[in-house]
């Protein structure tokens, strides 16, 4: 069974789960607030949160549970949390790779994911912040929550326990690589369709062909051909 904790207010769920895992000892451990104030996203970026607008909810797993890649156990969980995402909204919902969740062209939740070795086990740590309740995100033209983007205002508290429940079950019940790879790829933002790319600070058109098990995604682009990336290596302009 799951242990599902909240906490008023932190700096990061990532942060504050590790704290509590120095006395804890369980296989799915969460954490969680409605008033995160130093939110990470991937690489280092910023993940911004209204307090008492979104949620930000971190979980960890034991890593020895699980037999995937990392970059599969990334893959995993976007699909996991992309479709508790499909099911509240009632309609499709796109993973932009490797992780951001976009809902009708916006992104309202993002996800990361980091290994920590916390009193003698490794843990995988899941952090995902769903935008839930925001409706100004000011100069970030590309963000949105799932009330600008269905019209609907969703419980915090029961967002928060259906996500818990959700995730947990399905992490309980692994699928192999090979169905992974291909959910994350028929669900993959803007695949197959001419976008407009920023690499090496120059624009160009492309085509996002697939997600590799590596990690890697693969464009078509009009000047350089097929080539792969890691994630911040090129820039998906939309």
């Amino acid at each position: 069974m799951s242990q599902l904790s909240y906490i008023k207010t932190c700096s990061s769920t990532n942060d504050e789960i590790s704290k509590v895992l120095l006395y804890e000892n369980s296989d799915f451990f969460a954490v969680h607030t409605f008033n995160q104030t130093g939110g990470r996203g991937q690489y280092g970026n910023k993940w911004l949160s209204a307090a008492g607008k979104n949620l930000a909810y971190t979980l960890a797993v034991k890593a020895e549970n699980f037999t995937l890649s990392d970059f599969m156990f990334n893959y995993y969980t976007a699909i996991i949390i992309s479709d508790f995402i499909a099911n509240l909204a009632d309609t499709a919902v796109n993973i932009k790779w490797p992780n951001d969740i976009i809902l009708k062209n916006k992104k309202v939740a993002g996800i990361l994911i980091e290994k920590k070795k916390i009193n003698g086990n490794n843990y995988f740590i899941i952090g995902a912040g769903i935008n839930v309740l925001q409706e100004n995100f000011n100069e970030i033209s590309n963000a949105g929550s799932l009330l600008t983007q269905t019209g609907n205002h969703f419980s915090l508290e029961e967002t928060t326990v259906g996500l818990n429940r959700f995730l947990t079950e399905k992490l309980r019940n692994i699928p192999s690589e090979k169905e992974i790879i291909s959910c994350f790829n028929s669900n993959l933002f803007r695949k197959d369709q001419i976008s407009v790319f920023e690499l090496n600070k120059t624009r160009q058109n492309g085509i996002i062909k697939n997600a590799d098990e590596k990690g890697e995604i693969w464009i078509d682009l009009e000047k350089d051909g097929l080539r792969s990336f890691y994630h911040k290596e090129i820039k998906l302009l939309y």
